[in-house]
């Protein structure tokens, strides 16, 4: 695989977060860039954290650039959403998930949307 240029990972648009800080804290702004481990700054106003985070996430890929480590694309870059999903599961699962669907009434996908849904609205996280 060829490696992209400098230029190439400077122009793109990295997403980035930004948070008041309280009064203990210092005040102002503290901006973040998630897909950049480690890559912060902050600033008086948000105005000057943006400033302040640009030219911090310019130095964060320079650095990693000259030191041949890599540089993650945004993931907004990587991921089209086509609401397509494959999922393999075991035989005895797929079986009780079109059992429950027919109970239901519904198609193995409807429920399966159903149970995903429910599970993020329950905020379900068990690993």
């Amino acid at each position: 695989m060829e490696k992209k240029s400098l230029d190439y990972y400077l122009s793109l648009n990295y997403p980035f977060k930004i948070e008041s800080l309280s009064e203990e804290d210092g005040g102002g702004y503290f901006i973040t860039y998630p897909d950049l481990p480690g890559c912060m700054s902050d600033g008086e106003t948000v105005e000057e954290a943006i400033s302040m985070g640009e030219d911090a996430r310019k130095a964060w890929i320079e650095t990693r650039y000259e030191k041949s480590l890599e540089i993650p694309e945004p993931f907004t870059v990587n991921n089209k959403y086509n609401g397509r999903i494959t999922v393999r599961t075991p035989k005895s699962l797929h079986r009780q998930l079109i059992e429950e669907a027919k109970e239901e009434g519904v198609s193995l996908n409807q429920y399966l949307v159903y149970i995903l849904s429910k599970g993020i609205k329950n905020n379900y996280k068990e690993f």
